[in-house]
């Protein structure tokens, strides 16, 4: 009965360090330290592309954009995880639902949680209210607590698309 809708979780986490950019789901936060990564290390945009390739069986975003590879050295990940929505749609998936959790103490994440939606929603081509994005700290427990980095958790829902 629901064969053609399939779930996937995806997972990330970005040290926090000096002179880089603090870019969580595509908007560049004011923040005295930023992501360290390959790319622009976002790791909201991480976690939710490896969502969609979980539900997708298509492995994971280092496969499709290796760290190795140095055309992806900076990248914008939200052209990433457009490129990965399109990969999904060639598998003949279409994205129904997505819901996403950060956890870090600091920068605060509530006044930049509307641009956060837009932004992903905008990437995958579906509509905002598609797109959930919550945040937590960890009342400074843990390296999220400690200032060390930021994590963030995403599942989504896919449904394979029938054909007549």
């Amino acid at each position: 009965m629901f064969s053609n809708l399939r779930i996937g979780h995806g997972y990330d986490v970005h040290r926090l360090v000096e002179g880089r950019r603090c870019i969580i789901g595509g908007v560049d936060i004011p923040y005295e330290r930023g992501l360290l990564g390959h790319s622009d290390a976002d790791v909201l945009v991480h976690a939710l592309a490896d969502a969609i390739l979980g539900a997708c069986r298509g492995g994971d975003i280092g496969k499709l954009f290796p760290d190795t590879d140095p055309a992806y050295e900076g990248a914008d990940s939200m052209v990433l995880l457009a490129r990965v929505m399109d990969y999904a749609r060639e598998l003949g998936f279409e994205f129904v639902d997505a819901d996403c959790t950060i956890a870090c103490q600091q920068p605060k994440i509530t006044p930049h949680r509307d641009a956060m939606r837009a932004n992903l929603a905008h990437a995958l081509g579906v509509d905002v209210e598609n797109v959930g994005v919550a945040a937590t700290t960890t009342e400074k427990l843990g390296w999220e607590g400690q200032g060390e980095g930021i994590g963030a958790w995403a599942v989504c829902l896919l449904q394979k698309t029938v054909k007549e």
